[in-house]
């Protein structure tokens, strides 16, 4: 996976149909860190509006979208900072 930014922006847009969807990466923000690595792709904020998270408590919310992309923190992703909401 070479290109978590994409890779995650498209896998949350095929699987919560959002109606807004920022992958932003913060990498930079968390050199030295815990998880952090020198080529970045380990720390990213997600903010995302859906009718797919309609319903859901703010737990419920979060673990939907770490499991969709459980493959990426297979692949070094280390943290995500997630602001989500139903529309």
């Amino acid at each position: 996976m070479d290109d978590k930014q994409a890779w995650m922006t498209a896998r949350l847009q095929q699987l919560f149909a959002p109606e807004f969807l920022d992958v932003e990466d913060e990498s930079g923000k968390h050199a030295g860190h815990a998880g952090a690595r020198p080529e970045g792709q380990t720390h990213y904020k997600i903010t995302m509006v859906s009718a797919a998270l309609n319903g859901l408590s703010r737990v419920e919310q979060h673990r939907k979208v770490n499991d969709a992309l459980k493959e990426a923190f297979g692949a070094g992703l280390h943290a995500l900072a997630l602001n989500l909401k139903g529309n």
